[in-house]
């Protein structure tokens, strides 16, 4: 029997997950998952589910919450390695998934499901060391009291944790929400991205086959413009973790007074100072710009150049984007299909705008359906929409700048504050440009990235709202409760 065979429904359908079982949906409908890189021609089938099974969802959720909070810290810790385990040793399937829907390459499709195991085995020993410890807090710190009252305060659960990860790591940014909440004594419903949910569900059978109680984790599939709203609205929910684009603005409208876990994109600036080392700029720009055709949150989405350094630094990442390998991710090409026919008219009209205002273009821009070859754009200026817009795409602007401070401020105008990057060998004015930036992380001499998994990661501004990376996402999902011990008179240790 397959590891993953209970998924399949009869008509090759895949199921949606709740209370530990596998399930058609009632509403007899299905959505198809498209394959990216095969002219958007179906892959696959998921549960359109109805906001009927979402109510059930949230309330088996809600009742296993109440029985999962008082499971041990160690057994809890133990079922996520068994579940990491799981994940990493059933991997091609899902490899052959990210492939399918997403058009990641193969190698890199593999990395991600490794690291998401890696992340899930992090979050245990992590939430051990954070959830074992409470703080002891004596009154006479405070003028004018005494110790007559000490109070201890630990961390305890939310409740239901509403998880929704994005398209372009369909697996990691799930396990990186999951994980937390689940070490943290949280149930979870989980709403996969549509491009993606495939991969979502089977990364989900790798936590019911460890032994997770019914209940604990449930996967909701279905359109987000049909269940979506109902989802991040629902009374059950009592924390959103949520990666994506601009629909995040609209769901921390909608969600209430809950804890919000939000990354929304970024216009990630890359600054190259005078002094900078070309060769590491270019390098950097070929992985931050071009890895996975630029649909990350963290790729360099625009270059912000010295005029000392411009030229030099084109004639280094020139003729290595000319050389970058355009195909199928089957066969690990540089540049693959985007997720979408939308994605890449919204790419394609970025370019065409740049073009017809007077960018200079050092590729031909040429598409076949939702591939795009990579395109290097010089002479960017303020006026044009891609010095401004998240292209998500295989085309990297460079804006060439008088001096540092006019890089700071085109940088800082943006209303996306993620990541930026900055490259000097001045150790002095890489502080002094880092704290310049309003972005949730700088990177000096190197691309943005997010991670490695522990570290923190958050942005400003339309970027996010909260701070994400293991340590910090176990502390959203998790409230501090207090007992106050009232003494009839003073005690002193040792007094």
């Amino acid at each position: 029997m397959s590891f993953f065979e209970d998924i399949v429904a009869p008509d090759g359908s895949y199921k949606y997950f709740v209370n530990g079982e596998w399930k058609v949906s009632t509403s007899g409908k299905t959505v198809d998952i498209l394959n990216p890189a095969k002219a958007n021609a179906p892959a696959y089938k998921v549960q359109a589910c109805t906001q009927a099974e979402a109510d059930e969802m949230f309330a088996v959720a809600t009742a296993a919450q109440k029985s999962w909070a008082k499971t041990p810290l160690w057994k809890r810790a133990e079922l996520l390695h068994k579940a990491a385990d799981l994940l990493a040793a059933n991997k091609e399937p899902i490899v052959k998934a990210l492939v399918a829907e997403v058009a990641k390459p193969q190698k890199d499709a593999a990395t991600e499901v490794v690291r998401s195991a890696d992340l899930i085995h992090y979050c245990a020993e992590e939430g051990i060391r954070i959830l074992n410890e409470g703080k002891f807090i004596t009154s006479d710190s405070f003028p004018g009291t005494d110790r007559n009252k000490l109070c201890l305060a630990s961390k305890i659960p939310l409740g239901v944790v509403l998880a929704i990860p994005p398209f372009n790591y369909p697996v990691n940014l799930a396990v990186s929400k999951l994980a937390p909440a689940l070490i943290a004594g949280n149930t979870v419903v989980m709403k996969p991205p549509t491009q993606g949910c495939v991969s979502g569900l089977h990364m989900a059978q790798a936590f019911h086959a460890a032994g997770f109680p019914a209940g604990v984790v449930n996967v909701i599939s279905g359109k987000g413009s049909e269940i979506g709203d109902y989802l991040v609205q629902h009374k059950a929910v009592k924390c959103i973790s949520f990666t994506g684009g601009d629909t995040g603005l609209s769901v921390s409208k909608k969600a209430g007074m809950i804890p919000l876990q939000m990354e929304l994109g970024g216009k990630d600036a890359c600054v190259v100072c005078a002094d900078a080392d070309l060769k590491l700029v270019a390098a950097n720009i070929m992985k931050g710009g071009f890895s996975y055709s630029g649909q990350r949150c963290t790729a360099i989405k625009v270059v912000l150049a010295l005029e000392s350094v411009a030229d030099a630094l084109v004639d280094l990442v020139r003729p290595k984007v000319d050389a970058l390998k355009v195909g199928q991710p089957e066969d690990n090409a540089d540049i693959t299909a985007v997720v979408s026919k939308s994605s890449a008219d919204f790419i394609e009209g970025l370019v065409a705008d740049a073009k017809a205002k007077g960018a200079t273009l050092y590729q031909e821009f040429k598409r076949e359906d939702n591939l795009i070859w990579p395109v290097l754009i010089d002479n960017v200026t303020t006026d044009m929409r891609i010095a401004w817009e998240e292209p998500f795409g295989p085309v990297v602007p460079i804006i060439r700048v008088k001096s540092e401070e006019e890089a700071i401020a085109i940088c800082n105008q943006s209303k996306y504050g993620l990541q930026g990057c900055v490259f000097t060998q001045d150790v002095n004015r890489a502080m002094m440009l880092s704290d310049a930036l309003e972005t949730g992380t700088v990177q000096i001499n190197s691309a943005p990235a997010r991670g490695p998994d522990h570290f923190p990661f958050q942005g400003i501004k339309d970027s996010g709202i909260g701070s994400q990376g293991i340590t910090n996402s176990i502390n959203i999902m998790c409230k501090t409760k207090t007992t106050v011990l009232n003494l009839p008179q003073p005690s002193y240790t040792m007094g």
